[in-house]
């Protein structure tokens, strides 16, 4: 037996579909009032802060002495001493050039001063045979400032042996090549039995003397106008002298534990580059960091009071910085600022735009528009600037 449904007439379907309208138009007027409802925004009360600012600048490095050992005479290399990288105190003997030419020049030079004073022993004898001949009148003068003459002639013959001697000596001894400072061996290019001479393109190596490192990096003229009318000092070394020490970063991001101060800067400006050559020193104790490393050198600057702002808090419209300020009406407008370009990657500093006592939207300003409402949440200053790096 089939059970029958009720059939609802026309007067039913129509009171439904009027009750069915006005639920959707319910729910969506519910839901308009939850949207134009202002959204909770963290905000941040601005104050003057200290602060230390870090500019970062790409440094080459070098030892403190660099020094190219080139050989003084033509030959064969013919022992090597030392290794690459080898540790070598002054003095030290580095390799052997193989040279006889010059031990024969030696001996050649010996033989004349033998020579040489034979012949001085020969004229001083005729000048001491002539002198009382010409006293007694024998004889002239003459023949007594002759034999003066010759003698001295013969000396001066023998000067210029003895100087041969010293010059093939030296020669001689320029076939001992040796470290003249203390350092660190660089690389060898040439084999043993290689022809080398002074015109030789490459030198036998280098010594890096790295008992102190010098960091190379350069500024370029802004910067250095900057110093000189910011800094105190009647010269550039009395300037220098008031920076305060600066950080050594390594190639692998690692601080280098000693720190170093800025010596010394070019007192004219590269007009190819236009910049300013800079150099910082620093202790290099256990030789860990060699010459021709890369780094970066840090130079911190101390601001009393700054007014320092998120990064997060700003967005950026064809290279300008903003970022949105709360009104007292609960509304937020955009406000240009001008902030040093140097920053921790974190926070900006602001030049210009805002002052003491704005409050700026902190997080989620990517959502907001001109004039937009917000429920303003405000945060504590100190816990926004103690947060970690990330």
């Amino acid at each position: 037996m089939r059970t029958r449904l009720p059939v609802l007439g026309a007067a039913h379907l129509l009171v439904l579909a009027i009750l069915a309208s006005c639920g959707n138009k319910d729910e969506k007027a519910a839901a308009a009032a939850a949207a134009e409802a202002p959204k909770v925004y963290q905000v941040l009360t601005l104050t003057r802060r200290a602060t230390t600012l870090n500019s970062d600048y790409p440094a080459t490095i070098e030892g403190q002495q660099n020094i190219e050992i080139r050989p003084m005479i033509d030959g064969y290399l013919g022992r090597s001493y030392v290794d690459e990288g080898a540790t070598v105190r002054k003095g030290q003997v580095l390799f052997t050039i193989t040279a006889p030419q010059y031990e024969q020049e030696v001996r050649t030079a010996q033989a004349n001063i033998k020579i040489a004073k034979a012949n001085v022993d020969a004229a001083r004898m005729e000048v001491n045979k002539v002198r009382p001949l010409v006293e007694k009148n024998i004889i002239s003068a003459y023949e007594l400032q002759s034999a003066q003459f010759t003698l001295q002639s013969r000396q001066a013959a023998l000067a210029q042996a003895q100087a041969t001697l010293a010059n093939a000596r030296t020669n001689l001894g320029y076939t001992s090549v040796t470290s003249p400072v203390n350092g660190v061996v660089g690389t060898i290019p040439y084999k043993i039995g290689s022809l080398v001479s002074r015109s030789t393109t490459l030198p036998l190596t280098t010594v890096s003397n790295i008992g102190n490192i010098f960091a190379y990096f350069s500024i370029n003229e802004k910067q250095a106008l900057a110093f000189s009318h910011d800094t105190k000092g009647a010269t550039t070394q009395e300037r220098l002298a008031t920076l305060p020490p600066v950080t050594l970063i390594l190639a692998n991001g690692e601080v280098f534990p000693e720190q170093g101060r800025v010596e010394t800067a070019s007192g004219s400006i590269n007009t190819e580059t236009g910049s300013v050559r800079v150099r910082a020193v620093f202790r290099n104790p256990g030789n860990i960091v060699r010459s021709g490393s890369s780094g970066i050198v840090r130079i911190p600057t101390t601001v009393d009071t700054a007014i320092i702002i998120p990064q997060q808090a700003t967005y950026e419209i064809q290279g300008k910085k903003f970022v949105y300020v709360v009104q007292d009406s609960g509304k937020v407008s955009s406000s240009e600022v001008r902030v040093l370009a140097n920053n921790d990657g974190r926070f900006f500093v602001v030049e210009r735009g805002l002052k003491p006592g704005q409050r700026i939207v902190l997080e989620g300003v990517a959502t907001l528009r001109e004039g937009a409402a917000i429920k303003p949440k405000a945060v504590n200053a100190d816990s926004v600037y103690a947060q970690p790096a990330q």
